[in-house]
C-alpha cells in the first residue's frame, strides 16, 4: 500500500505534461491570429476614442461605452495625451496604436 502513491505520481505526471504540451500548442497555433485582433481593435479603439475625446469634446469617460459589446473591446486599456491630443489604445501584451488630431482631418491613427 505504501507504493501505491508513487504509482499514481507516475502515471499522472505524463498526463499533465501531455495535457501542457496541448495547451501550449493551442497558444502557439492561435497567437498569430490573436495579435491581428488585438491590433485591429486596439487601432479602431483608438481612433473613436480620439473622435470621441476631441471632435466631440466628450469627457474620457463618457467614451468608453461607444465600442462595448464588440470583440477584444473589452481588453482595450485607453491613454490621453490632451497636450499632443492623442489617444493611445492597447491591449496588454499583444498590441498598441495611438491616434492623434489633426486639424482639418479628424483623428489619424499614426504610424508605427
Amino acid at each position: 500500500m505504501k507504493g501505491d502513491g508513487k504509482i499514481a505520481i507516475r502515471l499522472i505526471r505524463p498526463v499533465l505534461w501531455g495535457i501542457g504540451a496541448i495547451v501550449a500548442f493551442a497558444i502557439a497555433v492561435n497567437w498569430p491570429g490573436w495579435q491581428r485582433q488585438a491590433a485591429q481593435a486596439a487601432g479602431l479603439g483608438a481612433r473613436i476614442a480620439c473622435s470621441c475625446r476631441y471632435v466631440e469634446g466628450r469627457a474620457p469617460g463618457s467614451c468608453a461605452g461607444d465600442l462595448a459589446g464588440m470583440p477584444w473591446m473589452a481588453l482595450v486599456r485607453y491613454t490621453d495625451d490632451p497636450q499632443a491630443r492623442r489617444v493611445t489604445a492597447s491591449v496588454p501584451l499583444i498590441a498598441e496604436r495611438s491616434s492623434r488630431l489633426k486639424d482639418g482631418f479628424g483623428c489619424l491613427p499614426e504610424r508605427e
